[in-house]
């Protein structure tokens, strides 16, 4: 999927929202358990209560690599049932170099049918070049995150060079390396201080923002903040949306809770 049809996608539907496929052997409900497949099962369901509400799901790998074997099958039959209306994310998350990152970005963006993944740029040009190789698929480069730990590193001012933070040198320098039309950045909903800083530094990328729901950001906050021309933002929100019940009901209730979300964006476009 490239710019263009993203954001189309986002005016036409008068959503931004990306629903987050964590999907937890352990928190589906109980009621799915006897099925052949329940992870696919409770992520069918899901999808079709959520797809008219939102533009995007993202699947965290980590929940489906997990359960070996069976979880990447659950992973690819999840991942083909998404249709292509929707951009797909492989939350992946992978950090390697060279051929290794080559065979990374040809098992997420061409074996499997993801439109992106998500990268951590912290080993250079090097681990995030092979990735904006794929016409029409997208880096998600992690750029300021929303967990506690990123004030170890990426939000220390760098004294001994300049006055900016890590994450600021680290958004400044892969914005070179790609383009508006393939790199996204990762910043945490967390951070809402930060996006109009960001928005200086990268105007015109658009930003996959998780930590809104759970994690306590606030989506009205973001939107304000956050927003460029075309929108710019993709706002992921996982267990708010897909766990908001463990009853049977549970499809139903997720459909509800995304379309809550969706109607509080379309005051904000």
């Amino acid at each position: 999927m490239n710019r263009k049809e993203l954001t189309s996608r986002i005016r036409e539907t008068g959503s931004y929202l990306c629903v987050g496929l964590d999907t937890d052997i352990a928190k589906i409900p109980s009621c799915l358990h006897q099925e052949e497949d329940p992870i696919f099962a409770f992520n069918k369901a899901i999808i079709d209560a959520t797809l008219p509400y939102c533009v995007s799901y993202k699947i965290n790998t980590a929940f489906y690599e997990a359960q070996g074997l069976k979880g990447w099958a659950s992973m690819e039959k999840t991942i083909n049932y998404i249709p292509s209306t929707h951009f797909r994310i492989a939350d992946a998350k992978r950090g390697d170099i060279g051929n290794t990152s080559t065979q990374y970005a040809k098992a997420f963006l061409e074996t499997l049918p993801f439109d992106s993944i998500t990268i951590a740029p912290y080993m250079g040009e090097d681990s995030v070049k092979p990735f904006l190789q794929f016409e029409n698929k997208w880096a998600i480069v992690l750029g300021l995150t929303s967990n506690p730990g990123a004030a170890d590193f990426e939000l220390k001012d760098m004294v001994a060079t300049t006055e900016k933070k890590l994450y600021e040198m680290v958004i400044e320098k892969v914005s070179q390396w790609g383009t508006p039309e393939n790199l996204m950045f990762v910043v945490g909903a967390t951070r809402a201080d930060e996006f109009i800083n960001l928005r200086k530094i990268a105007p015109e990328h658009f930003f996959l923002v998780p930590g809104v729901g759970a994690q306590g950001g606030s989506l009205e906050e973001i939107s304000k903040k956050a927003m460029n021309g075309d929108v710019g933002i993709l706002v992921n929100v996982s267990r708010d949306i897909i766990y908001a019940s463990s009853e049977k009901d549970f499809a139903e209730v997720a459909g509800a809770r995304a379309a809550n979300y969706a109607t509080e964006m379309k005051l904000y476009l």
